[in-house]
């Protein structure tokens, strides 16, 4: 990952790491109570020193790991603009869990692509993977660009071109996260959602279809 930072991050990390294994609870709550402590810790940090203890989290992370490292790197502004291809390939290597893959893909990849220091061709790539959960992925990185409570103002050619080199991708996992999409999509620009459902009517599946016609039918989930 960019940056080298310093020794601190790391140490930072191993604290964190000992810290969330003495949880008595592990839940939401609980961990993002304690990541908030190292957002404070860092929040004057040189941004390659955050980078520094978000890359020593990563590896072997589960969920809790990885919600620490990525809200802690949202939070600091100095290492999230450092945030390119490179950092967040960094940070999809091993992900293999619904909430993992959501939380990275909100919290630091769609928001990067948004800002376009990741670039199309990176997310198309995941698109493309044999790897389901990039797939996902890909897909649930729209969900910043068009999400008001993300920052997003809207983006329906980015995100009709991920769902669009998904539209034959059969995977529940996939699937969910395509409905996802759209539908936050639609709450921008309803009318792109509306002839996109028209045009690629046949190669949609069947859940996609119902749950985004309901959404732009009726307004709710």
């Amino acid at each position: 990952m960019e940056g080298q930072g310093t020794a601190e991050g790391e140490a930072l990390a191993a604290e964190a790491r000992r810290d969330l294994a003495a949880l008595a609870r592990v839940d939401t709550p609980s961990v993002r109570a304690l990541r908030r402590l190292y957002s404070r810790a860092l929040a004057n940090a040189p941004a390659a020193e955050v980078l520094r203890f978000v890359r020593s989290l990563l590896p072997g992370a589960g969920w809790p790991e990885r919600l620490v490292a990525c809200e802690v790197l949202a939070s600091h502004a100095g290492a999230l603009e450092r945030v390119n291809d490179r950092v967040v390939e960094e940070m999809a290597r091993g992900l293999a869990d619904w909430g993992s893959v959501d939380l990275v893909g909100v919290t630091v990849v769609g928001q990067a692509w948004r800002e376009g220091r990741v670039t199309d061709a990176k997310i198309l790539a995941w698109a493309r993977s044999p790897d389901r959960w990039r797939r996902r992925l890909a897909l649930v990185a729209t969900v910043p660009l068009n999400s008001r409570a993300r920052g997003g103002t809207g983006d329906a050619r980015r995100t009709l071109r991920v769902c669009r080199a998904l539209l034959g991708d059969a995977d529940d996992i996939v699937v969910k996260a395509m409905s996802w999409a759209l539908r936050e999509l639609a709450k921008r620009d309803p009318a792109a959602v509306k002839a996109f459902l028209a045009r690629e009517d046949a190669r949609l599946p069947a859940r996609v279809s119902r749950e985004v016609s309901s959404k732009l039918r009726t307004g709710r989930k």
